[in-house]
């Protein structure tokens, strides 16, 4: 795993670059959090090829784990992939409302992360 750095104005953004999965369960993804948070960076970008499946499933609660780290952390976290591949309303309504706010993103691409977090 390598932490690819970006930077807009004073913000510090990591991101995670890896050609396999590094979080397979919540107490993986506190372990990411706290490793970026402890290199002074700011907001997370996140490969969904680097997040276990399950994760994608809310009934694992896994994201549920996750998200409420990140909430704790006041970390900003995107998550990067194609999501229209998962199944259920229950995802979907999940992003849509993730999306709406500005905690946890689902996008399609790093640039258009990088795009939404220059916005704010």
């Amino acid at each position: 795993m390598d932490i690819k750095a970006h930077e807009i104005g004073n913000i510090k953004i990591a991101e995670v670059v890896s050609a396999e999965v590094i979080v397979k369960n919540a107490e993986e993804g506190l372990q990411l959090l706290v490793d970026v948070y402890y290199q002074d960076f700011d907001k997370i970008i996140i490969h969904e090829k680097n997040i276990t499946p399950d994760f994608f499933n809310l009934k694992s609660g896994i994201a549920g784990e996750i998200l409420q780290k990140v909430s704790n952390y006041r970390m900003q976290l995107f998550i990067i992939g194609e999501f229209s591949k998962y199944p259920g309303n229950s995802i979907k309504d999940f992003i849509y409302e993730s999306n709406r706010g500005r905690q946890v993103n689902f996008l399609d691409s790093v640039a258009s992360a990088i795009e939404r977090l220059s916005k704010t």
